[in-house]
């Protein structure tokens, strides 16, 4: 009896050894290009290519509904989104019926407004156009590129007032009071989007997944084995390879940096991130500024709105913000931390 009891339990052990190998989870990765006009990429563990496959199709569609209600150049049909509220009917922006996570996008950037001083703006949309026109025009046409006239700047800040993005929370309405404002979320809504991905993946049990839109990264947990995720931030020199390594479990990264998008005029080049104070590309000294913190649509919102102060203000707004961290990365190619951000770095 007792050799049959030992010979059972042999065979118990090597039958769930065989079964926990069989259920163990491998990393699968897949990649994108038709969401926010940039390269979204998803990694996660599973027991199957399978599994992973269906997770990412969920992925991917919320990403394309995001995608869609918070473009700002053109409508879809069956959808209103934020074109349709940019839009002019008769010389009246139109009052529009939306989807809930319009409202509370938008909601979100409102609260964003006030924490960051005006520095994060969605209502600047009158402004940005019209650098986002030039831009457009410098980059097909570089030997035509010019900046856009002071004075069309000015007018145009004119209507960038944030307290005419008039919601109604009950009704699920949108309307700007003013007919020379546009919405533009550019700074905010892809991070928002990869949040609330990030989210569900959370509220279905899907941890060890990162979701990556554009450099909006933000993970879901630790991997299976408990390890943390080793992420790379960009260097902002131009150069290839990564100026820090940092471990993330559940934390976002954000980077904004005038490195991507620019243009050049009479030799100088003016990137994409716009000084509310001074309508021209932010002139702070920096190359880069980088947020680690629980909500990707923060570290966006966040990114930007540090690249357009000081460091002395951007200091004193990220300490009096729990369990937020920046490094910012100087002209002279410089890094400089908040208090904690040291806590994220390793080896690579």
């Amino acid at each position: 009896m007792k050799k049959k009891f030992i010979a059972l339990l042999l065979l118990l052990c090597i039958f769930c050894s065989v079964m926990l190998t069989g259920c163990s989870k491998q990393s699968f990765s897949a990649s994108s290009f038709a969401y926010f006009d940039t390269v979204t990429k998803v990694i996660g563990h599973e027991t199957s290519q399978n599994k992973f496959a269906k997770v990412v199709d969920d992925v991917y569609a919320l990403l394309g509904e995001y995608h869609k209600l918070y473009d700002i150049y053109n409508e879809y049909d069956g959808i209103n989104n934020l074109a349709t509220i940019n839009k002019l009917v008769d010389g009246e922006h139109p009052v529009v019926k939306v989807d809930r996570r319009i409202i509370d996008m938008l909601l979100e950037a409102k609260r964003m407004y006030e924490l960051t001083d005006g520095k994060m703006n969605v209502a600047l949309g009158s402004v940005l156009s019209i650098w986002h026109d030039y831009r457009t025009k410098g980059i097909d046409e570089p030997w035509n590129a010019e900046l856009p006239p002071m004075e069309q700047l000015q007018a145009a800040a004119k209507h960038t007032d944030i307290n005419n993005i008039i919601i109604d929370e009950k009704e699920c309405t949108v309307w700007l009071a003013d007919p020379e404002m546009k919405l533009d979320v550019g700074a905010f809504a892809k991070g928002y989007a990869v949040e609330m991905v990030a989210q569900y993946l959370e509220s279905i049990g899907k941890t060890g997944y990162v979701v990556n839109v554009g450099g909006n990264i933000r993970t879901a947990g630790a991997k299976p084995s408990g390890d943390k995720w080793l992420t790379g931030i960009e260097n902002p020199t131009g150069e290839a390879g990564y100026i820090e390594y940092v471990e993330l479990e559940r934390e976002a990264i954000v980077t904004s940096g005038s490195y991507q998008r620019y243009y050049i005029v009479d030799g100088k080049r003016y990137h994409h991130i716009i000084d509310p104070e001074t309508l021209m590309p932010a002139e702070r000294g920096y190359l880069s500024v980088s947020i680690i913190c629980n909500s990707s649509a923060m570290g966006d919102g966040l990114s930007t709105a540090l690249f357009c102060m000081s460091m002395e203000d951007g200091m004193a707004l990220i300490n009096s913000i729990d369990g937020v961290e920046a490094m910012w990365v100087t002209t002279d190619e410089v890094k400089h931390y908040s208090s904690g951000f040291s806590s994220y770095i390793t080896e690579n």
